[in-house]
């Protein structure tokens, strides 16, 4: 395996505050690598210091094996796409995507051959003429890529670029910021809070929380089995078990994940989980049914058109118990 992008213990500290702290990680060529974490948990400033934008406090960044460390950003083979675009808004859309060439002297006719070219990349070919205002703001966010791409960087960094965006506009984009990416083939380093872009596009992912990586892995193995409480309630939604109920209920006396689709209505009378209906709450493709066990409240996702039990109904939940999942670290 190729590297693309290697942090070996690095951490920038602001003051008192470790914004990133001890983070180690690789990267392979050609992967989809997705930064996942709340507000403040340091995967924004991760990308920020494989750009060159920031510079580490301690530890080594390797970009393809050079230590890159103390290189400034316009000698990294990278780019970046930002959540606001950044567009000159008083140039044309070609001009725009062939700003970056132009800052290299590449001369007018080149560089803007290659921004056609580009564009056509995009599914933009016919839009050169315009202005930034007269696009959509899906439009505008395939020339922020173009932009990029247009540099042919080895590494492309995307900062939240469809956070913008309304929901279906954004669906729509993760299908084809995930089906262009695996067109170049060029390592895409991808910082989002949002759990479900991660897990839709990501090839695998780190998880961020207060400057740490809380688990590496592949979207079905972090999704499937997180390794901490932090990685089971932030990456989809769990039902997170203190271990007395995990071993009230077959497991050993330890933290477990149990997720709400994993759980099927049953019976109350000799049910591992039963208790009384707290909420319902329709979600369009099925109910979300919580119960309260007396210690923990405890949710299943019940698809549409099954039938629901009503508020306080003593209500089980039945679940297989490959489906109880026991993690490694509190």
């Amino acid at each position: 395996m190729t590297v693309a992008v290697e942090f070996s213990s690095v951490s920038r500290h602001f003051g008192a505050v470790r914004a990133v702290d001890g983070v180690s990680l690789q990267i392979a060529e050609g992967a989809f690598f997705a930064m996942l974490g709340p507000s403040g948990s340091g995967k924004t400033t991760c990308l920020r210091l494989i750009s060159g934008f920031e510079k580490p406090t301690a530890g080594v960044i390797r970009i393809f094996g050079e230590d890159v460390s103390d290189v400034p950003p316009n000698r990294r083979n990278v780019n970046t796409v930002f959540q606001d675009y950044a567009l000159f808004p008083h140039m044309n859309v070609a001009d725009n995507v062939a700003y970056g060439l132009m800052v290299k002297g590449v001369g007018r006719a080149e560089r803007l051959r290659r921004a056609e070219e580009m564009l056509a990349v995009v599914k933009l070919d016919e839009y050169g003429g315009r202005k930034p205002g007269q696009l959509s703001g899906g439009q505008r966010q395939r020339v922020a890529l173009a932009r990029a791409l247009v540099n042919e960087p080895r590494v492309l960094l995307l900062d939240e670029p469809l956070g913008a965006l309304d929901l279906k506009l954004r669906e729509a984009m993760q299908d084809e910021l995930k089906a262009l990416q695996q067109r170049l083939g060029i390592t895409f380093v991808f910082v989002t809070h949002d759990q479900h872009e991660a897990l839709s596009m990501a090839d695998s992912l780190a998880v961020f929380n207060e400057g740490k990586i809380a688990q590496i892995g592949t979207p079905e193995e972090v999704y499937a089995r997180p390794a901490t409480r932090f990685v089971a309630d932030f990456v989809g939604s769990s039902n997170v078990l203190p271990p007395d109920m995990t071993q009230r209920i077959g497991g050993p006396a330890a933290w477990s994940s149990l997720r709400p689709e994993a759980l099927r209505l049953a019976p109350a009378e000799g049910a591992a989980l039963a208790g009384p209906v707290t909420a319902l709450r329709y979600l369009g493709a099925g109910t979300r049914v919580q119960i309260s066990t007396g210690s923990t409240e405890v949710a299943a996702f019940v698809p549409a058109g099954q039938p629901l039990p009503l508020p306080g109904q003593n209500v089980g939940f039945a679940f297989d118990a490959a489906d109880l999942h026991v993690m490694d670290r509190a």
